[in-house]
């Protein structure tokens, strides 16, 4: 099985040809946001972070932005910094230059001379990596070198019953064919590690499952919190799932049945095949924020309340198996999972329609967030700002 992508100069293979406007820091934000809206082809983010963070919290930060620059879905990359703050420009393009060796440039406000100089400045480097860019035609390849992001959020009792399971069809058929799937939402495994933890490899992969989930209980604890006080969320109540031991055993069918290969820390960059697993918070644009830094070039993303999201890099498709939802949100969600709940087809047939929805999109069709521009991201956190 192949599909057809952009191949880039360390190998990988995008489904997108992006060229990232990349801010280092919240204070290069909206400057990165006025430079992407004058150059056509190119995407960028608000970055929330970057300063005032402690080492292991900017490790984190460092590692979405390195990630999101080594993403196969952009071209070439433009950092844009302030220049004061602690991810100083050097320590980001040294972070990106040990992922990848795509195009890059850079860009100082401070020492540009301001905003509008820095603006200019960009603009230009954007404009002639964008004109590069267009010159890279899809090529053929192996399906082997996808990576498969999932995801859920705002989930009702149909996530666990039809969704989800769905998702863990197409999640089979990718791993026997050769893909990588990614599994995320270490808080929703809580309840359910021990049933994901009989499916590891070895047993170095069966305890970092468990430790992944202990880890981050333990974490909350230390600051007199407990995760079952957040999770599961109002509206997961409202939709009827009652604990979060529920919410996950739900969650964790989106990892279909395949044996679990690895665990990656959050962001760090998925280099097996098969099904593996990410560190990531249950928070939907955090969790897809790690696995798009981690390489993967979409993401299936279910929901039973409805959700709008998508992301700048990557496009998402989003699956419900609530057909009030999909009657009430079509214009979000892409992929009605609701037949098999009502008999009229099989989890085997909605997951098959499921990967040719996924090919396809792979192959260029858009999302419908892609469609509507929904770009919002958030990066995981361990502590307050200091």
């Amino acid at each position: 099985m192949n599909f057809y992508g952009y191949k880039r100069p360390d190998g990988r293979f995008g489904i997108r040809n992006h060229v990232l406007i990349l801010p280092a820091s919240v204070c290069a934000s909206d400057t990165t946001r006025i430079i992407s809206q004058q150059v056509k082809g190119t995407v960028t983010f608000n970055n929330q972070n970057g300063c005032s963070q402690v080492p292991p919290d900017q490790q984190l930060t460092m590692d979405v932005m390195a990630g999101f620059a080594a993403n196969p879905n952009i071209y070439g990359t433009v950092v844009v910094s302030l220049g004061c703050e602690n991810c100083q420009m050097d320590l980001v393009v040294e972070a990106i230059k040990e992922r990848t060796n795509k195009p890059l440039q850079q860009v100082v406000i401070q020492e540009a001379g301001g905003t509008v100089k820095a603006i200019e400045k960009a603009v230009r480097y954007a404009k002639i990596m964008v004109q590069d860019a267009s010159m890279v035609q899809r090529e053929e390849c192996d399906i082997s070198k996808l990576i498969v992001g999932t995801e859920c959020g705002g989930s009702d009792p149909t996530s666990g019953l039809a969704a989800n399971p769905v998702v863990g069809e197409l999640s089979d058929c990718l791993v026997d064919l050769g893909a990588t799937s990614i599994l995320s939402e270490t808080t929703e495994f809580i309840g359910a590690e021990h049933i994901l933890a009989k499916r590891g490899k070895n047993e170095e992969v069966k305890q970092r499952i468990l430790e992944i989930v202990h880890r981050y209980e333990k974490a909350l604890r230390l600051v007199g919190e407990e995760v079952r006080d957040g999770n599961p969320s109002p509206g997961n109540k409202a939709g009827g799932l009652t604990t979060l031991e529920e919410k996950s055993l739900g969650c964790i069918h989106k990892g279909g049945h395949r044996p679990i290969d690895a665990v990656y820390d959050y962001a760090k960059q998925v280099t097996d095949t098969g099904l593996v697993i990410m560190d990531t918070p249950g928070n939907d644009p955090s969790s897809v924020a790690a696995m798009v830094a981690g390489g993967a070039q979409i993401v299936v993303f279910t929901t039973g309340r409805g959700t709008p999201t998508g992301n700048p890099i990557v496009p998402v498709i989003k699956i419900t198996g609530n057909k009030l939802t999909y009657a009430n949100m079509e214009d979000n969600i892409d992929f009605d999972a609701s037949p098999v709940i009502y008999g009229t087809k099989t989890m085997n047939e909605l997951g098959q329609e499921l990967f040719e929805m996924v090919m396809e999109t792979v192959n260029g069709k858009m999302t419908k967030a892609e469609s509507l521009g929904y770009m919002e991201i958030a990066i995981a956190r361990v502590c307050n700002y200091v």
